[in-house]
């Protein structure tokens, strides 16, 4: 016997906040708009990352591997929202999130080329 867990408040929240942006993104210029911002916090994300795990050079395999584990986590996370309609903006945005960290850390990579 399966007990599934209790939904809370927050639970609430997040998933009618996720929904009312979905419904709000039907439009392709807000939809596309949200997937640039998010691409582009990714790519933030990713090279202020690679720029403070190369002043800090203990920390090049932690700051490695904690960024191999997150984006692990997206791509998981992708597989799970594949088949459900209504995540098709969600994922657009895991996939937006993930590419521009990859770009981050691909355009910091060559910075030590």
């Amino acid at each position: 016997m399966v007990v599934r867990p209790q939904k809370t408040n927050f639970q609430l929240k997040v998933v009618e906040n996720i929904q009312t942006l979905s419904v709000w993104a039907n439009n392709p210029w807000r939809r596309y708009s949200i997937s640039m911002i998010i691409l582009l916090v990714g790519y933030f994300l990713g090279s202020s990352l690679g720029m403070v795990s190369a002043v800090v050079e203990l920390m090049d395999p932690v700051a490695a591997f904690l960024s191999l584990v997150f984006l692990e986590i997206l791509i998981a996370l992708r597989r799970n929202f594949r088949f459900e309609k209504k995540k098709k903006f969600l994922i657009l945005l895991l996939d937006s999130l993930r590419l521009g960290l990859f770009y981050g850390f691909f355009t910091e990579s060559l910075k030590l080329l």
